[in-house]
């Protein structure tokens, strides 16, 4: 009696292995779950997609979705839900300095970049406190450093970058223009409010090189008015 397992009872155990995982998995990972003998040879990974595409066909219309962002594949919850779903919170969505999002996009979009790349770009210094945060955040990291005097760092954006704003690879970032003028938008507030972590129950860790190659604020903002926008997080699904 064969091993061999048909796409149903595939697409089960991957759907039991996203559920169950707290990070986005990638097919290779997928593979590992299945014992020789259970996958076709040679045609593991193909079988595995096709099984993701059809938890995807089937999880259209309900309050999920089958969801690849740059790590890998998850489940969560459907941006049109997400106003809903966030009450289960009592915290709100965070806001980001106008700063913050400008150095952020010029990283994203114009890496690798050193901080007197993106202080010529915006005419003015850009505060460290930026910078950590990004790097805490895990949105950017240190890729280099440039081979003139003083030898700055050269930064770039990460697939948690990637992961926490629902893209697949930088291929996918809107145009620099819609950027703008979403920046152009910003609200006026007091102040800064502390950045929370975002509700992320599939926040990824892992390295995805699979299938396709992903590729001073002002001294104290918090004592000064700054313009901010609110960013919703990627809107996922409990277990």
């Amino acid at each position: 009696m064969s091993d061999r397992l048909d796409t149903d009872q595939i697409k089960r155990i991957i759907e039991a292995a996203l559920l169950a995982t707290d990070e986005p998995l990638t097919v290779e990972r997928l593979v590992k779950l299945f014992g020789r003998g259970e996958l076709e040879v040679e045609q593991e990974r193909a079988q595995i997609r096709a099984a993701l595409k059809v938890a995807e066909t089937e999880a259209r219309g309900h309050g999920y979705e089958l969801k690849r962002v740059a790590s890998g594949y998850r489940f969560q919850v459907p941006q049109e839900l997400s106003q809903w779903v966030s009450r289960l919170w009592d915290e709100k969505p965070p806001r980001y300095s106008r700063a913050l999002l400008e150095t952020l996009a010029l990283i994203a979009y114009k890496q690798p970049v050193t901080r007197g790349d993106i202080e010529q770009v915006r005419g003015v210094s850009v505060s460290q406190n930026i910078m950590r945060t990004l790097l805490e955040r895990g949105w950017i990291r240190v890729v280099g450093q440039r081979e003139v005097p003083g030898r700055p760092a050269l930064y770039g954006s990460t697939r948690a970058f990637l992961d926490y704003f629902n893209l697949k690879s930088l291929d996918a970032l809107p145009p620099l223009a819609e950027i703008r003028e979403l920046i152009e938008t910003l609200v006026v507030v007091e102040e800064t409010p502390p950045i929370p972590e975002p509700v992320q129950l599939q926040a990824e860790k892992d390295d995805y090189v699979a299938d396709e190659q992903t590729s001073e604020e002002g001294a104290d903002v918090g004592k000064q008015r700054a313009e901010v926008v609110p960013l919703p997080t990627a809107p996922q699904t409990s277990r």
